[in-house]
């Protein structure tokens, strides 16, 4: 393609993995170890051979995602194009939690008492004060009942001065509000008097539309696209967000506010789609940061609206507004190139690439934009079953999927939390988060930038596991205390979000990103659902410590996960098993990966030819190689590589060709002849393997009883009770049992010289230490029950 944005220059995909090669002197190589269990001859095999060139091809293949990232540093890092996508996303953000949030403030509680307006016929001249108390019985305490009414009668008003009413009876011509200082959908409607609406009811039919939102949204993003996606969510937003200022009766509120909550998602999904493919590593979390902080203003300008508008309806006609000017997103916003090149559009793409280099001022080499092509033979395809035909893709998404329901639980259950307080009005429990989350936030660029993803999420997980250790343990009459606390947990919890958001988007592959984020909100709806249902059955202690013992699992998975910092996105489902999650790889696997690498880089002098090169690795290699004496799983790998980067002829034979399959000698050479050997590997049990994650999981739920007990034993030291059972040897038992409960995490660790030590101290120790001191109080109760004269307390007098 050509034009005022393209140059005319082009290279070669291997020389330009040669010449990278030779730029980079500096890269870490990981030589063989002595204590390695590798045979010496199997270095110089020729199995070696095809290794070093599997990876030289791997990497040029490899190499195809990382083109797209070139282009974009062509277009412009972060120039006018990018920051005018950016900035198209504030207004959206700001109504999606406007429309998320505002049902807190459209059912909020009224004081009803019946319509006696029939007595104001007999004496119109009567205050509103005098009128409720002749009309209306009052309760025990002298306050007037709310659903019963004096029935009316024919006297005159000083005949019910003198003699009262004496008959009741349900209210019959509705209700006031005297006491009301804003319109609400109660005395809208009259949901009062056993028709009173539920609020988590309320709340769970709006993550129920969260929960097909995010399924029928993420599926729509990924086969129509991002920015039909975004369009049909804003529509969304201005028919059904903007008309439930127009409903006739609750139930038609409850459906729109269910179609909404479908816009939101659909929206959120779409646009952190877009940010996420449009921008480089560098400024892609800064972008997907600062939208989330117009989340937060969002948050204060719902509040700034409640607090001035008197009439629900006319918080819903001027919050819901602004989202009429967005329909000229249909000229200005633009499709994602990446999701063009998945779907064979590639014309498309690059005239997108284009506009947006002319938009910022800059020039693509049209070697580039030549070099943007198909992934894999043809047009990518991909469906929701590969969620789970995909290992590494399925992992990964129950993985995400335990944390987002984990961060949702614990969100929702401390927002709840937070109102239980009385005293603690809604506008209070709604703008401190609100303000809290700008801060928590912004301090995710730093720890982003810092520690990467993976530790950044890490961090603030244990920030919040570390508040609801706080709150189990803060005596309930410390309100101050405990709302400090569950302020600074919201303050966590916001950071987990974003960071969470950002690693998400960046670990899922373009083909399937929105279905992923799809399927994962809906474990974000399950994780919200949940804590609705379980804090208002169970108003306890229960609550916050399942927020404990899922943010401790969910720290535990979330160490699955790779690290995505500085690292391409993924576009195919091919490119996402061979680059992503080698943490689940076989051990000897990458152990092999590093030692031809490092063998590879340093059979390559940096003064080679680039043409040398080529010839060296594509013929002379490939001739010299015998199939009877290649790994298996070495073909099998070359021909998954893809058509384009097998160019030579001998590689095409060599795919052609085929090895029988052979059981891996462990401790003999593969061949009679003794021509190469094979390396014995070292297996050991994996943190990832069912095994473990079970016993992991039992060992945090058994460490924690026991801190938890032992922390009551501290308490309560001084009490008859704890006095009575030998406190001493109660505290020698407790740390037994905690040494027994860790002895996992050594038996499952790799084995060195300190986890080998370990096993066999902590496993002994426990074991001593329970049951000497076990043996110790059994001593001593038979004594004190025997009466022996050698007793070692005094005698008990009865």
């Amino acid at each position: 393609m050509s034009g005022k944005w393209c140059q005319d220059t082009q290279l070669h995909p291997f020389f330009e993995q040669m010449e990278g090669e030779k730029n980079s002197k500096a890269e870490l190589r990981s030589p063989v170890s002595k204590n390695s269990n590798w045979h010496e001859t199997s270095v110089t095999s020729p199995s070696w051979s095809l290794e070093m060139l599997l990876r030289r091809l791997r990497a040029v293949e490899d190499k195809q995602d990382d083109k797209f990232a070139k282009v974009l540093h062509a277009v412009g890092d972060f120039g006018t194009f990018q920051q005018r996508l950016v900035a198209l996303t504030f207004i959206p953000n700001i109504l999606a939690a406007f429309f998320m949030f505002v049902d807190h403030f459209t059912l909020v509680e009224q004081m009803p008492y019946c319509n006696t307006s029939w007595i104001l016929a007999v004496g119109p001249n009567l205050s509103e004060a005098e009128q409720l108390n002749l009309t209306l019985p009052r309760a025990p305490n002298g306050s007037f009942l709310t659903c019963l009414m004096y029935l009316p009668v024919n006297w005159d008003l000083d005949s019910i001065i003198q003699f009262g009413l004496n008959y009741t009876d349900t209210c019959q011509h509705g209700w006031i509000y005297p006491n009301s200082k804003m319109r609400s959908l109660i005395n809208e409607f009259d949901l009062v008097c056993g028709k009173e609406p539920n609020k988590e009811i309320v709340q769970a039919i709006f993550m129920a539309g969260l929960l097909t939102g995010s399924l029928i949204f993420g599926f729509i993003c990924d086969k129509l696209g991002r920015y039909p996606t975004i369009l049909l969510s804003l529509l969304g937003l201005a028919i059904f967000g903007f008309g439930t200022a127009f409903v006739n009766s609750f139930h038609q509120y409850l459906f729109f506010r269910f179609v909404v909550s479908q816009a939101v998602v659909g929206y959120i999904i779409g646009s952190l789609s877009l940010a996420t493919e449009w921008l480089v590593a560098e400024h892609r979390a800064h972008a997907i940061i600062l939208e989330h902080c117009f989340i937060a203003v969002g948050v204060m300008f719902l509040l700034a609206l409640s607090y001035s508008l008197p009439h629900w309806r006319l918080l819903f006609l001027v919050g819901g507004a602004p989202v009429f000017p967005l329909i000229s997103y249909i000229w200005i916003l633009p499709e994602s190139p990446r999701w063009l090149m998945t779907k064979g559009k590639v014309e498309e793409a690059k005239q997108v690439l284009c506009y947006a280099a002319g938009v910022n001022k800059t020039t693509i080499p049209s070697r580039l934009l030549n070099e943007l092509q198909l992934p894999g033979k043809k047009v990518t395809k991909a469906s929701v079953l590969d969620f789970y035909s995909n290992r590494h893709l399925y992992k990964a998404t129950l993985v995400m999927g335990c944390v987002w329901f984990t961060v949702s639980y614990s969100y929702v259950t401390l927002s709840l939390k937070m109102t239980e307080f009385g005293g603690v009005s809604i506008q209070f429990s709604q703008a401190v988060p609100g303000l809290m989350e700008v801060p928590a936030r912004l301090c995710c660029i730093f720890l982003l930038e810092q520690i990467g993803r993976k530790w950044s999420l890490a961090v603030t997980l244990v920030q919040a596991t570390i508040m609801y250790l706080f709150l189990l343990f803060l005596p309930q009459e410390m309100k101050s205390a405990i709302i400090l606390v569950l302020v600074f947990g919201e303050f966590s919890l916001a950071a987990t979000v974003t960071v969470f958001f950002i690693y998400t988007a960046e670990l899922l592959p373009t083909v399937l990103r929105a279905t992923g984020l799809g399927l994962l909100f809906v474990a974000w709806s399950a994780g919200a659902i949940s804590s609705l249902t379980i804090t208002k059955q169970i108003p306890s202690l229960l609550p916050i410590f399942l927020c404990c013992i899922t943010s401790m699992v969910s720290l535990y998975f979330s160490s699955m996960l790779p690290e995505t910092q500085d690292q391409p996105l993924l576009d195919s489902l091919e490119h996402f098993s061979k680059s992503s999650f080698q943490h689940y790889d076989d051990p000897m696997s990458r152990r092999s990966k590093d030692i031809t690498g490092s063998m590879a880089d340093d059979s390559m002098s940096d003064d080679v030819s680039e043409e040398a090169a080529k010839n060296t690795i594509l013929n002379v290699q490939i001739l010299k190689l015998h199939p009877d004496v290649l790994p298996n799983t070495a073909l099998e790998q070359l021909r998954e590589l893809d058509p384009s980067v097998l160019s030579n002829a001998a590689l095409e034979q060599l795919k052609s060709d085929s090895c029988a399959p052979s059981n891996t000698a462990l401790k003999k050479p593969r061949h009679k002849e003794g021509r190469s050997c094979e390396p014995i590997p070292v297996r050991y049990l994996e943190w990832s393997n069912i095994e473990s994650i079970i016993a992991i999981v039992f060992s945090c739920l058994g460490i924690l009883v026991t801190l938890f007990v032992t922390l009551i034993f501290v308490l309560y030291r001084d009490t008859p009770v704890v006095k009575s059972s030998s406190r001493e040897l109660c505290y020698i038992i407790l740390a037994g049992i905690f040494l027994g409960y860790v002895c996992p995490f050594t038996l499952i660790a790799k084995p060195t010289t300190t986890s080998c030590y370990l096993q066999r101290l902590l496993v002994g120790l426990s074991s001593a230490m329970c049951y000497s001191a076990l043996v110790t109080k059994t001593n001593r109760i038979a004594r004190i029950l025997a009466g022996s004269k050698k007793k070692i307390l005094p005698q008990t007098q009865f």
